[in-house]
């Protein structure tokens, strides 16, 4: 195991690159790369950093040099001989050949694209464009970057013992969370923590540490690289980003109300099983479920990443009910702001009405709140969000109106086509 107070105190940069591979990235971000490889791939896509917690001025804590150094860095991975066999070989969800030989040809050639990074009132404006295949695997990496440089830059101004002391904290309040959740009955859990964690070494410290702590309780994780050498399950299925893709490429109203169900059929044709899990909320769950047509309510589950989550269980199984299906076959999976206490709360309210599971997030990889004077380690909302496809901009509304995004005359405009009325405000955690 790692010691990793000393890795910090003694930081070279080129043991501890932040992004290590380019599999050091969610699951879901591949499988949905595929996806759009096959069914889009010359479509032009802007990425773009969005900040949500503007009182973080990241321009004022990150070096600009070390932003660009990770960057680079990264731009110049590609795929080990190693990462190429665990994907082309490796049985996922009970499937071998996941990835097709054509994507795996295409991702061994694979460099990301060029960024842009300017400075603008105290943040960083990091944009990505290009092909759609190619610009989406920044995401990840891109946020890690952020995250890890932010904890960095804090941890800088630290003594050796005091890292020592800090990560004994750390790990101590971690272990005190896995010992409160071996309580909880038939616990499906997993480690979602990539995008906003609090570094590398930490990330793959937590996974071990669940492993140990919860035995088969904890079922994998969305990190690639950590499942590869961890020899455990890779975890994920699709986000937002699909249907927000796939609606700014619709040419009229009538298109934009088919087009989050366009996506799902093409997912359809890909995957079976476990990877068949409905993420309705881009644009409101109640709308998208009352209009769904009778296909989708067999798929395996739903994934709720807004809103009062039980509230989007509730409605989960009452639409499973009036479509003729038995929600106790059904998988739920929670996977908005997750904490100890949430999850075992919605364990007993759901237990024995709905198979449950959940993917922990940052507060399993990046809970350092009260560990440092001035919290300046707890963690922040740092999104990397797709704005435009082909020139047209994207939307996205969400279960809770703070998550939203896009243009203001076209958010109203697919409020209008979705039937949206008035939403709950829910303070975005992280």
């Amino acid at each position: 195991m790692v010691d990793i107070a000393t890795r910090v105190w003694n930081h070279k940069w080129k043991i501890d690159p932040i992004v290590r591979s380019l599999i050091d990235t969610d699951f879901y971000k591949l499988l949905m790369c595929q996806s759009v490889f096959r069914n889009h791939p010359d479509t032009e896509v802007t990425f773009s950093l969005i900040n949500r917690t503007t009182s973080i001025r990241l321009a004022e804590l990150i070096d600009e040099g070390e932003l660009r150094e990770q960057l680079d860095h990264i731009r110049s991975l590609s795929l080990s001989r190693g990462e190429s066999t665990w994907m082309r070989g490796n049985t996922f969800y009970g499937k071998r050949q996941m990835f097709t030989p054509e994507f795996m040809d295409w991702f061994e050639a694979l460099r990301l694209p060029p960024y842009e990074l300017e400075k603008k009132d105290g943040q960083y404006e990091l944009t990505f464009r290009g092909r759609w295949p190619e610009v989406m695997l920044w995401e990840i990496p891109a946020l890690a970057v952020l995250m890890e440089l932010r904890s960095r830059r804090v941890l800088a101004g630290m003594g050796r013992f005091e890292l020592q002391v800090l990560y004994a904290r750390a790990m101590t309040k971690l272990w005190e969370k896995v010992e409160r959740l071996r309580e909880v009955p038939d616990l499906r859990l997993a480690d979602f923590g990539t995008r906003r964690r609090h570094s590398f070494l930490w990330q793959d410290w937590c996974v071990q540490a669940m492993q140990e702590g919860l035995g088969a309780s904890f079922t994998g994780t969305s990190n690639c690289l950590i499942a590869m050498n961890r020899d455990l399950e890779a975890i994920g299925t699709n986000a937002h980003e699909l249907p927000m893709v796939y609606s700014a490429l619709a040419r009229s109203d009538e298109e934009l109300a088919r087009a989050p169900y366009e996506v799902l059929a093409d997912w359809h044709e890909e995957h079976d099983g476990n990877l068949r899990i409905i993420l309705p909320d881009t644009y409101g769950t109640p709308g998208f479920l009352e209009r769904a047509p009778d296909w989708l309510a067999g798929w395996t589950g739903i994934r709720i990443d807004s809103g009062d989550p039980a509230e989007g269980a509730e409605t989960a199984i009452r639409w499973w009910q009036g479509r003729g299906e038995d929600p106790r076959t059904k998988l739920v999976i929670f996977s908005d702001g997750l904490d100890v206490e949430k999850i075992v709360q919605l364990s007993a309210q759901f237990r024995g009405r709905v198979r449950v599971s959940f993917g922990w997030g940052t507060l399993l990889t990046n809970d350092f709140r009260g560990l440092v004077p001035g919290d300046g380690l707890a963690p922040f909302s740092l999104v990397c969000k797709a704005v435009s496809a082909d020139g047209r901009p994207t939307v996205k509304l969400s279960d809770n109106p703070e998550k939203a995004m896009g243009p203001a005359e076209e958010v109203a405009r697919y409020k209008r086509v979705f039937g949206v009325g008035e939403q709950q405000r829910r303070a975005v955690v992280v």
